[in-house]
C-alpha cells in the first residue's frame, strides 16, 4: 500500500483495482473533493490526483487491453464493460470536481501555465449527459474492433487473417497475388453493411454530444475535445492542398517508376508492395524472439537509454506482436500509469513492414516514459503532433542501424534497400493522410449526407481519385469506395491522423539534423521528449530541433530531401 497525504490507504498495483466496483474507488475521490486548497497543499492535492488518476486509467487500459488482445473473450469483454458502465461516467464526473476545485482556487502551480489551459478546454466541455453516450461510443468501438477482427477466410485450405495474407502481397507470382487480394478484399465487403450500421451510430451519438456541449457542429466540439490550440481546421486544408501541390506528383512518380520497373499496362492494388526488380521479399527474423531482439539491439545503437527501455519490455512481457483470429486490428502502445510501464500491440506476419512499426512504437513508449518522470499527470501529455513525431523520429534515426554488422537486421544492400521502401512508404503516406483528414472533414461539415454510407463511399472514391492516382482500381471499385471503413480511426478516433503528416515534416528534420550532426540531433531530441506537455507544440518542436509549418513551401523542401535520398538508397 502507498498512502495519500491523510494517510488513506492506497493500493500500490493498479491491477489490485481491476474488480473493484465504483464503492471502492468513489472514497479516494470524495476524499480529495473535501480537501482544503491554498498555496501550501496544492502540491499535495495534485500529487494525491496524480497517484489516483494513474490507478484509475491503469485499470481502464489493461480492461481494454484485454478485450482487444482476444476479441472473442466473453469475460474480457463483460469486465470492461462492467467499468464502462458503472466506473468511467462515476470517474470522470468526479475528475471534473477535481478540475473545477484547481481552477475556481485560481491558484497557479509552478510549470502548470499550459496545463491549466487545457484544465479549462476540457472542463468546459464535460456534460454530464454526455457519459453514457461516451460508454456507448466505447461498446460501438468494440463491436467494430470484433468486427473487423473477426475477418478471416481460408486460403489454400487453412483459415487465416486477412492480415496474414500480406506477405503474399510481396511475392513475385502476381496471378498468386491477385487472387490473395481478391479474396481479402471479398471478406471484408462482406461486414460492409454490419460496419455501415456501426458507423450511423456512432456518427449520431458524436453529434449529439456535441450538440449537449453547446457547440454548433461536432468538428468544433472534437478539436476543443483534443486540445489542439497551435492549429485550425482550415490550417488541415490548408496542409491538404499543400500535400497535393508538394507530395502527390512525388508519389506518382514512384508509381510510374514502379510500373515500368514492373513492365505493366498499369499498377494494380495487388502491385504496390512487391519488389519492382523482382528480388524475393525482404525477410528479417524467422520468428517474433528474432524481431524483438533486432529491434533492441537497433534501438540500443541508437541510444543506449532507448535500447534499455525495450530491453525492460521484453524482460516483462510488455509486447503482444504476433498476428492472429480474434486480435482486435490496429497497431498503438497502452500505457499502465501507476506501473510506470508501456504496453504494445501490433501484427507481425514476418514482413520487413514489420520492424519499422515496432520501431515507431517503441518510439511512443520511450516518450511515454520520459514525460512521465513529471510529477504531474496535467504536465505529461505533449499532444498527438508531437507524440507522433516522437514515433517518427524514432524510425528515422534507426534506419542507419538495419544492418547486420550496425546491429540490425539485413546485409548492407537489404538495409539500403529496406531504407528505399521506408522513403517510399513515407512519401505516399502523406496523400492518404490527405485522404483520411479531407474525409472526416467532409463528414462533419455534411452530417445528413454522411449518415447515408452510399454518400460516404462517393466521397472516399472522389477523395482517393484525387490524392492517390497512378494506380488502376477498375473492377474494383467497391473495395475502394469502402476504404473509409477500413481506416481505424474513422470509427474510433475522429480527426485523430492528419497529425502524422505534421509529425513526418517534423521526423524528417531531426532526421537532417542528425545526418549533420548525430550526437547533438539526438540529444536535443531526448530533452524534447522530457518535457512531456509544458510547452506548447511549437516550442517542442524547437526543441527537438524541427520547426512547426505545413506549408507548401516547407513540405516541399522536406520531400526534396527524401527523394534525393530515395535516389542515392536506390541507386537511381
Amino acid at each position: 500500500m502507498i498512502f495519500m497525504s491523510n494517510l488513506t490507504p492506497l493500493p500500490e498495483q493498479a491491477t489490485e483495482m481491476l474488480n473493484w466496483p465504483w464503492s471502492q474507488v468513489e472514497a479516494y475521490y470524495a476524499e480529495l473533493s473535501e480537501r482544503s486548497l491554498s498555496a501550501s497543499t496544492v502540491d499535495a492535492y495534485l500529487s494525491d490526483w496524480t497517484r489516483l488518476r494513474e490507478r484509475v486509467y491503469e485499470v481502464e487500459a489493461r480492461l481494454a487491453l484485454a478485450v482487444d488482445v482476444n476479441t472473442a473473450d466473453k469475460e474480457a469483454e463483460q469486465r470492461y464493460n462492467r467499468f464502462l458502465a458503472e466506473v468511467y461516467p462515476k470517474s470522470q464526473e468526479e475528475e471534473q470536481r477535481l478540475r473545477s476545485k484547481l481552477l475556481e482556487s485560481g491558484l497557479k502551480p509552478a510549470g502548470f501555465e499550459l496545463a491549466l489551459r487545457k484544465m479549462r478546454a476540457t472542463a468546459a466541455l464535460f456534460r454530464v449527459t454526455n457519459l453514457p453516450m461516451k460508454v456507448e461510443v466505447g461498446r460501438l468501438c468494440h463491436e467494430y474492433s470484433k468486427v473487423t477482427g473477426g475477418q478471416t477466410l481460408r486460403w489454400e485450405g487453412e483459415e487465416t487473417t486477412v492480415t496474414q495474407l500480406q506477405p503474399v502481397m510481396r511475392e513475385t507470382d502476381r496471378a498468386r497475388r491477385e487472387r490473395a487480394w481478391r479474396q481479402a478484399a471479398e471478406r471484408q465487403l462482406a461486414d460492409r453493411s454490419a460496419l455501415n450500421g456501426i458507423w450511423q451510430n456512432l456518427l449520431k451519438l458524436r453529434l449529439q454530444m456535441a450538440a449537449n456541449a453547446g457547440f454548433p457542429d461536432y468538428r468544433s466540439y472534437r478539436w476543443q475535445e483534443m486540445l489542439r490550440f497551435d492549429y485550425t481546421p482550415d490550417d488541415c486544408k490548408q496542409f491538404q492542398h499543400a500535400i497535393e501541390q508538394a507530395v502527390v506528383p512525388a508519389a506518382t512518380r514512384c508509381h510510374e517508376r514502379r510500373r515500368k520497373q514492373l513492365r505493366l499496362a498499369t499498377l494494380r492494388p495487388w502491385d504496390l508492395d512487391v519488389d519492382p526488380l523482382g528480388r524475393q521479399a525482404l525477410a528479417p527474423f524467422q520468428d517474433l524472439e528474432q524481431l524483438k531482439l533486432g529491434v533492441h539491439a537497433v534501438l540500443e545503437r541508437v541510444d543506449p537509454r532507448i535500447g534499455a527501455h525495450f530491453r525492460t519490455m521484453m524482460t516483462e512481457r510488455l509486447l503482444d506482436l504476433d498476428d492472429r483470429i480474434h486480435k482486435a486490428p490496429g497497431t498503438y502502445f497502452a500505457t499502465f500509469q501507476a506501473a510506470k510501464r508501456e504496453f504494445i500491440f501490433m501484427h507481425a506476419v514476418g514482413m520487413g513492414g514489420d520492424v519499422i512499426p515496432l520501431i515507431h512504437e517503441s518510439g511512443h513508449a520511450f516518450h511515454s516514459s520520459e514525460a512521465n518522470r513529471l510529477p504531474y499527470f496535467q504536465q505529461r501529455d505533449p499532444g498527438v503532433v508531437f507524440s507522433e513525431t516522437a514515433a517518427m523520429t524514432m524510425e528515422w534515426l534507426a534506419v542507419r542501424h538495419l544492418a547486420r554488422d550496425a546491429g540490425g537486421f539485413y546485409t548492407r544492400s537489404e538495409a539500403a534497400r529496406a531504407h528505399a521502401m521506408h522513403l517510399e512508404s513515407s512519401i505516399h503516406l502523406w496523400p492518404y493522410i490527405a485522404v483520411v483528414d479531407a474525409f472526416q472533414h467532409w463528414v462533419y461539415e455534411n452530417p445528413s449526407a454522411a449518415m447515408e454510407p452510399e454518400n460516404c463511399d462517393r466521397q472516399w472514391t472522389e477523395l482517393w481519385r484525387r490524392f492517390m492516382p497512378g494506380v488502376d482500381w477498375t473492377g474494383f471499385e467497391d473495395a475502394m469506395a469502402t476504404g473509409w471503413q477500413r481506416k481505424f480511426h474513422v470509427f474510433l478516433m475522429p480527426f485523430f491522423y492528419i497529425e502524422y503528416g505534421m509529425a513526418l515534416i517534423g521526423a524528417v528534420q531531426i532526421w537532417a539534423n542528425a545526418i549533420r550532426d548525430r550526437a547533438s540531433a539526438i540529444a536535443a531530441f531526448r530533452r524534447a521528449l522530457a518535457l512531456g506537455g509544458t510547452k506548447p507544440l511549437p516550442e517542442l518542436l524547437a526543441a527537438a530541433g524541427a520547426r512547426f509549418a505545413f506549408d507548401a513551401g516547407t513540405l516541399g523542401a522536406v520531400v526534396g530531401l527524401m527523394e534525393d535520398a530515395l535516389a542515392k538508397s536506390s541507386g537511381q
